[in-house]
């Protein structure tokens, strides 16, 4: 089991990095298979500060001041409030809502290409707020933020470095509330130097890859498999 876990999670670096998705997106449901929900939470949201740190490491100059003090400070402050709301709701209800989640994130997505907001300081305090909230409960906001981050119009270099920056701020406020909440077990922690090591294997392969694929065919195929997990985790919430 171990090994297919860590190669689900190889495989999600690699995909998240060529369809541009967050890799919690995709490597959440594929934990799913192997962990509960909690446990998946935990060592996720791991892999995910990893893939992270080296973008940011490579980035350092583009971040957007502003951005990170108006969309990044309340994401960091409701993170905490949806990591606090993990231990009162049955897992079931968090598959429930992932799988909602999930569902909606792609039909969008198949529908329009690119999800833009109008970039108003209230959408930006709100969207902050809201990929926060949703990533502290169910360990995945990136995707919304991404479509509200993108509404900037930012260069390359500024988006890929301030998005990072959040979601490594979410991250680290995150992981504490859900260790202290006894979500990761001990057995699980030598987990964690391996899973370093697979995130930035994984963004690597992925970059080096990336223009072997046909974009927009590859980014949808991956919208449809999201799509069905969202649909087999609310059915199983469901029944």
């Amino acid at each position: 089991m171990d090994i297919l876990f860590f190669l689900s999670a190889l495989a999600a670096e690699i995909i998240g990095t060529i369809a541009g998705f967050g890799s919690s997106t995709i490597f959440l449901p594929l934990a799913l298979l192997f962990f509960d929900f909690k446990t998946a939470l935990v060592l996720v949201a791991f892999f995910h500060i990893f893939g992270n740190a080296g973008r940011v490491s490579f980035f350092n100059k583009g971040l957007d001041k502003t951005l990170l003090i108006k969309f990044g400070l309340p994401s960091v402050l409701f993170t905490l409030g949806g990591a606090l709301f993990v231990f009162y709701i049955s897992q079931d209800l968090l598959k429930g809502i992932l799988g909602i989640f999930l569902i909606i994130y792609a039909l969008l997505s198949l529908w329009k290409d690119k999800l833009q907001i109008k970039p108003t300081l209230f959408s930006t305090v709100f969207g902050g707020s809201l990929s926060g909230f949703l990533a502290g409960l169910i360990g995945t906001g990136g995707a919304l933020r991404g479509a509200f981050l993108t509404s900037f119009s930012l260069p390359k270099e500024k988006y890929i470095a301030t998005a990072a920056m959040v979601a490594i701020a979410v991250d680290v406020t995150r992981i504490p509330v859900y260790l202290v909440q006894g979500f990761l077990a001990n057995k699980y922690y030598w987990y964690l130097p391996i899973l370093l090591i697979i995130a930035i294997a994984g963004s690597f392969i992925g970059k080096q890859i990336v223009s072997r694929f046909p974009y927009k065919l590859f980014r949808k195929g991956v919208l449809i498999a999201i799509l069905l997990a969202g649909i087999k985790f609310f059915f199983d919430w469901l029944s």
